[in-house]
């Protein structure tokens, strides 16, 4: 019986493996250089900690069940919750602000299909403790440098930024109380893949005869792509009182963001969008997506702020930021635009060996470069010389290490480039020494 990998589910080949590797290798890469991290967490977590966060209705999309404990657990879908408990525990203790990211494994049970499966990577980077606009900036710019970081630009990949605050404050001026407001938000949020006449339906059940306008003041709003035509917009909301001062501040954290972005660099990145709106109830503030810049395939990326999950999962008011990054459309994008370099892992050194006692000495040497993290090759089995100098010269090798019976009768190994077919003679002694220029320069 041959058995199959379970759908959704994805098997890496040592190719495979390398391509992962590097996407894995950029992430950290980018993660570091903004002083950032790394963090873990389990892969399995109380059933009830996602319920807390997202919901009854997210156990039909989890992997979970009863454990021999008798505790219902589940295989985590998201790194956020697992997070936020890991601050919430030590948050008193922790040198604010907190700048944490972590690589790892999710699972959703969906539906498998073009950039969604069940068994996924994620790269998640957040910042808990800082309740200004700098630190949604910082992460929005740590985002674009890290698409950049992969050979893409401009031409390639757009993120749309929102916010949830304006929204609720737009909302506002339409006499709408917070749980009216929620319900429009989840409307919202999927108006791009839903029809227009189903819209103004499930509108009429909140806004009853007005539901038709009202869904017209909102694509007014969700039309707007720059900053002048927002803050324009935001000043003839009619507002008064607290709700006025409150946009007036909020402006002001709209102006201090693209200030931020636009002095790191990230600023030609950047698309006003507020038909983003995230559907997660618990983001609080600005809501962000990165996108392929045609609008084709899923989201790339997308976060914003929760600053009120840590105190819900048991900790103390910590405001946080962040965002989540997904391996499958990531890579789907990436071998769209021929950005994934082709992975093959090739040794430096091939030994070539004649006998058992020269043997010896070819693994003596061979222990001695890999130590150091050379990477080395030799045939498990002793074969004629010309198979091996074939199997030598299709292996991708940069040098031969050739053990005969004279070399090793002289203290000796003689290194072939297998591109040129220079050949020099060293000293065994000589070798480890040598090896570097050998590596830089070549045989001259």
């Amino acid at each position: 019986m041959q058995f199959e990998t379970l759908p959704g589910f994805r098997e890496f080949y040592p190719e495979s493996c390398a391509r992962r590797n590097h996407v894995f290798s950029r992430w950290r890469q980018v993660a570091r250089a903004f002083n950032f991290l790394e963090y873990d967490a389990p892969v399995l977590e109380p059933l009830e900690l996602y319920i807390e966060k997202s919901g009854e209705e997210i156990v039909g999309q989890l992997f979970n069940f009863e454990d021999r404990g008798g505790r219902a657990v589940a295989l985590r879908p998201e790194m956020t919750p697992s997070l936020a408990r890991l601050i919430a525990a030590k948050a008193n203790s922790l040198k604010r602000p907190v700048k944490w990211f972590n690589i790892g494994e999710h699972y959703r049970y969906e539906r498998p299909q073009k950039g969604r499966l069940r068994a996924f990577y994620q790269f998640n980077v957040d910042i808990f403790g800082e309740p200004g606009p700098a630190a949604d900036g910082e992460l929005i710019a740590l985002l674009c440098q890290t698409l950049q970081a992969f050979g893409l630009n401009q031409q390639d990949f757009k993120v749309r930024l929102s916010d949830r605050d304006l929204w609720l404050l737009m909302l506002a001026a339409e006499g709408l109380d917070e749980s009216g407001s929620a319900q429009v938000l989840g409307i919202i949020d999927k108006l791009e893949r839903t029809e227009r006449a189903k819209t103004v339906e499930k509108l009429v059940a909140i806004m009853g005869e007005g539901a038709e306008g009202f869904l017209e003041r909102i694509e007014v709003a969700i039309a707007i792509r720059d900053f002048p035509t927002l803050r324009a917009y935001m000043e003839n909301l009619p507002l008064e009182g607290d709700l006025a001062s409150q946009a007036q501040a909020r402006i002001a954290d709209w102006e201090q963001l693209l200030r931020h972005v636009e002095a790191a660099g990230a600023g030609d990145f950047i698309q006003i969008d507020l038909g983003i709106v995230r559907g997660l109830a618990y983001y609080t503030g600005f809501v962000f997506e990165a996108f392929e810049a045609s609008g084709e395939g899923r989201a790339l990326a997308g976060g914003g702020r929760y600053d009120a999950l840590v105190k819900k999962l048991g900790g103390p008011e910590m405001p946080a930021v962040g965002f989540a990054m997904g391996d499958v459309t990531l890579v789907d994008l990436l071998d769209s635009k021929s950005r994934m370099p082709a992975y093959v892992q090739r040794p430096e050194f091939i030994a070539i060996i004649g006998g058992e006692a020269e043997r010896d000495a070819a693994l003596a040497d061979a222990a001695q470069l890999r130590a150091v993290g050379y990477q080395v090759e030799y045939p498990l089995k002793i074969q004629a010389f010309a198979k091996q100098f074939k199997a030598a010269n299709q292996s991708g090798a940069r040098f031969a290490l050739i053990y005969g019976s004279e070399e090793l009768a002289r203290g000796a190994v003689k290194v072939r480039d297998l591109a040129s077919g220079q050949e020099v003679q060293i000293a065994r002694d000589q070798l480890f020494a040598r090896v570097p220029d050998l590596l830089a320069a070549g045989l001259s």
